[in-house]
């Protein structure tokens, strides 16, 4: 079974393109130490089963992350869909 981790916080980029405004995701490990890693690094650990993520809504809701591609062929991740709005990884705050 692979880590499951939390995504609590983005690094957004300048970029106008719902699927490149995102560069990096992060959160918190089970110890208290901090992660940051790339969007292609997330996107490398889900494909590769090394690593799931997830966000959490109020209530204890989990949505997991899913790799997709775009038009162009750009590698991205997102959340499954869930019928939720605001998209739930670009309502998370930014990393510090």
């Amino acid at each position: 079974m692979a880590i499951m981790k939390r995504v609590t916080c983005i690094t957004r980029t300048n970029l106008q393109g719902a699927h490149e405004r995102i560069q990096a995701l992060g959160g918190v490990n089970a110890d208290g130490t901090r992660w940051h890693r790339s969007q292609a690094d997330v996107a490398s650990d889900i494909n590769s089963g090394r690593c799931d993520y997830y966000v959490e809504q109020p209530g204890g809701h989990r949505v997991i992350l899913v790799v997709a591609r775009s038009s162009t062929g750009y590698v991205y991740v997102k959340t499954q869909a869930d019928g939720e709005l605001p998209n739930n990884l670009l309502s998370l705050p930014d990393c510090r």
